[in-house]
């Protein structure tokens, strides 16, 4: 069958109708085709004017639109999210259900644009679908993909597929000497007709594919961050003085004399909090929690805040830190290094040997840590090894051990996820993965940064106290709805209920364990979360089960309006003591200086704003954080081919069985037509696959062991086979 000949003039009234509720300019209408320069001219030019003599455009100042249009009184505006089949989804605030764009309906749209939509008639399903008649604005600054190169001077851009999912061509002057296989990052320069490729430009060369720096940098790309920062601001960095002015020494509480230590992984540089210690004359406790002050060298509004906001926080990959703030301040002035004077903001707090806080203070401090201790050196301590601190670090193991039974008592939750760590070659290939194991001396840390925390949180709700007559606020930073009047507005690390449902799921999950968990009346307990753990805990699912009742969790976020902290359990909670990775707490320091000075801070919809992207970026940073956590695990799979491993499943789908290795906390999956030694059937009710002519079964928390088959860098997949199967 003869392919229809599409003219010119059928394509710019299709584009024209896409964008129907706009004017188009001639020059961007132009260039949507990709002309060459005067033949093309004068083609369109012919073709244009043929529309305008048979009234089917109206021309205004240069600008053109389909002849009478008017917009669309059935349109939303939403996000759209694109998926690997083609088809996409537009998500409107304020719908309980997302739009479904079909794929033939997605036009120019991106992943994470803003949209408009059109809505459908009704199709044969009950689902609402549309069409984009407009991108209204793009939701990517950058995207990521191996360079091509067709032929001379085709330039072609295979995004990854968490990036995009069309191909992007390069003009042979954007290349910026990217060669054939190279991973990049590229921006998009214009996309105006859905027949034709979209154009984009190269932003930086990543190195080749498959080298572990592509890979990484790759992982950064694809959550839209990068690792280098911008000339201007790594200048402005370095220019920040290092020696602290007399001045400071004068205004602030020196305690340079105190006993003072930090503890932290084995290869931390950023050092922002530590810790000091003492038993007072009526037996309670005095702890101080010291915190690098870095609102002193980080002004607000600056070049050097801005990129701070704009990262949000640091990220943890497997082989390196991508740091919030230049290394020079992160590792350099803003650390807590030892036997260095510095700057740090300080909690001071009295606790009785029950627990009771009955005294604090938050002061800007001069401090000169006296020792920088390993987790793994305190640990010793602890256990009995001798050393000229172990008075201070056995008393602060046994508050703080205090401390977290009494928390637990009160309802907080307790969740034990895995870490994998990984051994590393020069290459940066992983020759051996481990779970990172939990000491004492991890938790003594976390409780004294939870005290602190809470306590800061606590303080601002006594000076709203203070003014309780205040119209539009009441004595928890909620408010009346005249948000604007909520006096000494702050930003508050909040986590709501778990997901009932996601719950009830979880309960159907464990019963063929022998896991008893229930909900009543769709409600449910910190202790009975609790409980779930403790059993899960005697199982081979401890960590697979700790994972289902993570995700069941709502997501803790940052946001002005304080709801408590359902995971903790606490009434009051903030973020104050890591300014140096994290800017709310950055934030939340300018706001208690403030404050303290009589002054106004932040406005309550700027921290709405400020909590929105903060959440928002630290969401893709662990996204980022997980998937270089995968990566390197795939590809220490990638080493061990045909090798057999004992695991235990994790996950039974109709799809087939996810399987857990035992020793390297390794998951990957056995698809059902691997299963060939019967038929097999997914029974969900029992969470199981049963052979139809065996009856062999496989559930959940079963121990199996399984053949490494094929591994998927790129994809991040790990396929397993059975051991006990045919299956070569």
């Amino acid at each position: 069958m003869k392919k229809k000949k599409i003219h010119l003039e059928d394509l710019i009234i299709e584009l024209l109708e896409r964008h129907s509720d706009s004017w188009v300019d001639r020059d961007t209408l132009r260039r949507a085709f990709k002309l060459p320069p005067k033949k093309g001219d004068e083609r369109f030019n012919k073709a244009l004017k043929r529309l305008l003599k048979r009234d089917k455009v109206d021309q205004k100042d240069g600008q053109y639109r389909i002849a009478g249009a008017k917009q669309d009184r059935n349109t939303v505006e939403g996000v759209f999210s694109s998926t690997r089949r083609g088809t996409g989804y537009v998500m409107v605030e304020g719908r309980d259900q997302d739009i479904r764009i079909p794929a033939k309906h997605t036009g120019t749209a991106l992943d994470r644009d803003r949209v408009r939509v059109a809505i459908l008639p009704k199709s044969r399903s009950d689902r609402t679908e549309g069409k984009i008649v407009d991108v209204l604005s793009r939701g990517k600054k950058f995207f990521v993909g191996t360079f091509h190169k067709e032929g001379k001077s085709t330039f072609l851009i295979i995004p990854d597929e968490k990036s995009a999912q069309v191909e992007f061509f390069v003009h042979p002057d954007n290349t910026k000497g990217a060669q054939h296989n190279d991973k990049v990052t590229f921006r998009l320069v214009d996309w105006l007709h859905p027949r034709s490729l979209p154009e984009a430009e190269v932003l930086e060369n990543l190195g080749k594919k498959g080298t572990n720096n592509a890979s990484i940098l790759s992982i950064l790309a694809e959550n839209e961050m990068q690792a280098a920062f911008p000339p201007a601001v790594e200048e402005f960095a370095q220019s920040v003085a290092v020696e602290i002015p007399e001045k400071e020494y004068k205004r602030r509480k020196d305690i340079r004399d105190w006993e003072i230590f930090t503890i932290d992984p084995h290869d931390a540089k950023d050092f922002d909090d530590a810790l000091s210690i003492r038993v007072l004359d009526n037996g309670n406790y005095y702890l101080g929690v010291h915190i690098a002050d870095v609102s002193y060298y980080v002004q607000q509004d600056r070049i050097l805040d801005k990129e701070a906001v704009d990262r949000g926080t640091s990220v943890y990959l497997v082989d390196r830190t991508i740091p919030m703030l230049p290394e020079c301040l992160s590792n350099g002035v803003c650390s807590l290094r030892p036997n260095e004077d510095k700057l740090s903001y300080s909690c001071f707090m009295e606790i009785t040997p029950d627990g009771k806080l009955v005294n604090y203070s938050i002061d800007e401090t001069v401090i000169n840590s006296s020792k920088r201790f390993t987790y793994e050196e305190v640990q010793e301590i602890i256990d009995g090894k001798e050393n000229k601190h172990q008075q201070s670090v056995r008393t602060l193991a046994k508050m703080t051990a205090m401390l977290t039974d009494m928390r637990f008592r009160q309802g907080s939750i307790d969740l034990d996820t895995p870490e994998p760590r990984f051994r590393l070659d020069e290459n940066g290939r992983p020759l051996g993965v481990y779970v990172k194991e939990r000491l004492a001396a991890h938790r003594l840390v976390e409780e004294c940064m939870l005290m602190a925390n809470k306590t800061v949180s606590e303080h601002i709700t006594r000076m709203r106290e203070q003014h309780k007559n205040v119209p539009g606020e009441n004595n928890r930073g909620k408010s009346d709805g005249k948000e604007g009047k909520t006096r000494y507005p702050f930003l508050y690390r909040i986590h709501d209920r778990p997901d009932p449902e996601k719950l009830k799921n979880i309960g159907e999950n464990v019963r063929p364990l022998g896991i008893e968990f229930h909900l009543k009346d769709g409600k449910v307990s910190a202790e009975q979360i609790n409980s779930l753990i403790r059993q899960a805990n005697k199982t081979t699912l401890k960590y697979a089960i700790n994972e289902l009742v993570l995700r069941s969790m709502a997501k803790a976020v940052y946001s002005p309006k304080n709801i408590g902290h359902y995971g903790l359990g606490f009434r009051e909670y903030t973020h104050f003591t890591s300014p140096i990775r994290r800017y709310p707490d950055l934030i939340v320091h300018r706001l208690l200086k403030l404050y303290a000075g009589g002054l106004p801070g932040y406005s309550f919809q700027e921290l709405i704003t400020l909590g929105d992207h903060c959440s928002q970026k630290e969401r893709d940073a662990v996204i980022a954080e997980r998937d270089s956590i995968k990566l390197k695990q795939v590809e220490y799979m990638s080493a061990h081919i045909g090798d057999v491993f004992d695991g235990v499943i994790s996950g039974v789908t109709e799809k087939g069985l996810f399987v857990l290795l035992n020793e390297s906390y390794c998951e990957g999956m056995i698809a059902i037509r691997d299963l060939d030694d019967d038929f097999y059937v997914y029974e969900q009710a029992r969470h199981q696959l049963r052979g139809r002519s065996r009856g062999r079964v496989f559930r959940l928390g079963d121990n199996i062991k399984v053949k490494v088959a094929r591994t998927d860098v790129d994809q991040r997949q790990i396929d397993f086979l059975p051991e006990h199967t045919g299956k070569k």
